[in-house]
């Protein structure tokens, strides 16, 4: 009896750090948002009045829209060429079972663990090596960066797939080949609709991962071509008008959009 005074003041200490944590990771996004709707032409507060013209605007501006444009095909096309890579591979490492299976797991899982400049650089430097060897580019090229993006992709077509592969029934598939299947019509006909879920959830994931990044591109794009994380650094240099929280905004909400279908396919707090 002694001890339940204690521990209700223990468990409301515990809830309200939660809270504080929960208000801290949540209160720069509820501030960009808020802030892009400020009628003042310099950031400041209290807000002057509210309009949504800085969004026309963000839009009006070419390094932007470009930016945007670029950033959304650059994404697109490393999501198309990870679940290339990233559907074998995690079919292979979920259940199979042969020498160096770890080891090529944990190769395709580094781009995670490796900081994204230091990655960028090595990726950059190799570039230059094959165009010395072969006279051919992929420095500064919209496929140089795509195939860099391709890297930051697969760890999480890979992590999502190997989870909804982890809940998958392997008996299932065993009667399909019990009863005359081919392993590849079992894989198009009973697999691949089962993992598809996993499929969706881990090329949006690579969307995302792709989309925002900012450290690669820094080093890779072309002359005369950035990708939105860029335009947002370089603008932030010479202006501080809402127009940059504007395009936070979009770039928040479309991440958000994408996470909430992932989740919808696979449950996001199983795989983390």
């Amino acid at each position: 009896m002694k001890g339940e005074p204690k521990a209700r003041i223990l468990r409301g200490v515990y809830v309200s750090f939660v809270w504080l944590i929960i208000l801290f990771v949540l209160l720069p996004l509820v501030t960009t948002i808020w802030v892009a709707f400020f009628s003042n032409k310099i950031l400041s507060f209290p807000p002057e009045g509210y309009t949504g013209t800085w969004f026309i605007q963000a839009w009006t501006l070419a390094d932007f829209r470009n930016g945007f444009l670029l950033s959304f095909q650059v994404a697109v096309s490393a999501s198309a060429l990870a679940l290339v890579v990233g559907v074998p591979a995690a079919l292979a490492i979920g259940r199979s079972q042969f020498r160096g299976r770890e080891f090529i797991n944990t190769i395709l899982m580094s781009p995670l663990m490796i900081p994204a400049i230091v990655s960028g650089s090595a990726i950059y430097l190799y570039y230059i090596e094959i165009q010395i060897w072969s006279d051919f580019q992929l420095a500064s090229t919209f496929y140089g960066l795509a195939l860099a993006h391709t890297l930051i992709a697969i760890p999480w077509i890979l992590r999502l797939l190997t989870a909804s592969l982890a809940g998958l029934d392997p008996a299932i598939e065993e009667a399909s080949l019990s009863l005359g299947a081919s392993r590849l019509v079992t894989f198009f006909r009973i697999t691949l609709p089962m993992i598809r879920p996993g499929i969706t959830a881990g090329a949006l994931f690579g969307f995302i991962a792709s989309f925002g990044d900012l450290e690669k591109s820094l080093l890779l794009v072309g002359p005369g071509r950035i990708t939105l994380p860029i335009a947002m650094v370089n603008y932030l240099q010479y202006r501080t008008d809402p127009t940059i929280m504007a395009v936070a905004t979009i770039q928040v909400l479309i991440v958000a959009a994408a996470l909430i279908i992932s989740d919808r396919y696979v449950r996001l707090g199983r795989t983390f």
